[in-house]
């Protein structure tokens, strides 16, 4: 587990590193897959997420939807790039709230993705323009599983 002072303002919980979805012990070795169209791949954990819940504002301008659209498009490019970066889930409801969660290898990964200059520059950018409201959360995850319907 990472010391709390890893990531300032994170709560730690310590959670048994391999259950199952019933919270029994998971065989050593055994394949959990965890991915599908639209959900990130990620290996087995210990990593962090950062959870990133907006609301937009009220109308956006309709010349500034393109803007925000690109300018999105360029975060996940630049995480793409950022060392120990594992993927990222995002969605956005019609009344403009949103969730996106970008996962990372390491809390040092978490805080070079902060202080990257061009993130900086387009996080400031959504305050001046795009948002009304935000909040980010900082999570070490200990645990994963899934379910598919289609799964044999």
């Amino acid at each position: 587990m990472v010391p709390r002072a890893a990531v300032p303002g994170a709560l730690m919980v310590q959670i048994p590193r391999r259950l199952n979805h019933d919270d029994t012990a998971q065989e050593e070795g055994a394949e959990t897959p965890m991915s599908a169209p639209g959900f990130a791949a990620l290996p087995d954990p210990p990593y962090w997420a950062v959870i990133f819940s907006s609301r937009r504002r009220g109308q956006a301008e309709p010349a500034d939807e393109p803007g925000y659209s690109l300018a999105a498009e360029r975060m996940v490019e630049l995480a793409a790039h950022q060392p120990g970066f594992l993927g990222i889930e995002s969605s956005r409801d019609p009344d403009g709230f949103g969730i996106s969660v970008s996962y990372w290898q390491s809390p040092e990964a978490v805080v070079a993705w902060r202080r990257q200059v061009d993130h900086a520059a387009i996080r400031d950018l959504g305050r001046e323009r795009w948002y009304e409201h935000y909040e980010l959360r900082v999570a070490a995850v200990e645990r994963a599983y899934g379910w598919d319907d289609a799964a044999p």
